[in-house]
């Protein structure tokens, strides 16, 4: 009886991490990135999906954009003051351009 409880064990060793390896792959769609558009979205938006980028921060960029127009590259939100490559980097997926990246 002993025995076959560590086989039991044994092959909850292999097949755990293969199932929980299948289903973070199932859910990893889910769990994409949220875009939004940096040159129509409004502050609060910003801030609630962009990593790193609070209240203020977001309403910096608001700002920039409403004084010199659209972002036209990820990396030109490097020029709100605040924003960095590092902030550019971690939201490069969630970035979206709008009317002026097309």
């Amino acid at each position: 009886m002993v025995e076959k409880r560590f086989r039991l064990v044994g092959a909850c060793r292999t097949l755990l991490p293969t199932a929980l390896a299948a289903a973070l792959g199932a859910a990893s769609p889910a769990m994409a990135a949220e875009g939004v558009d940096v040159n129509t979205a409004p502050a609060d938006k910003l801030a609630r999906i962009l990593d790193g980028v609070g209240e203020v921060r977001a309403e910096s960029i608001v700002e920039h954009r409403e004084a010199n127009g659209p972002f036209a590259a990820p990396d030109e939100l490097r020029r709100v003051d605040g924003v960095g490559p590092v902030t550019v980097e971690q939201n490069r997926e969630r970035i979206r351009l709008g009317e002026a990246g097309e």
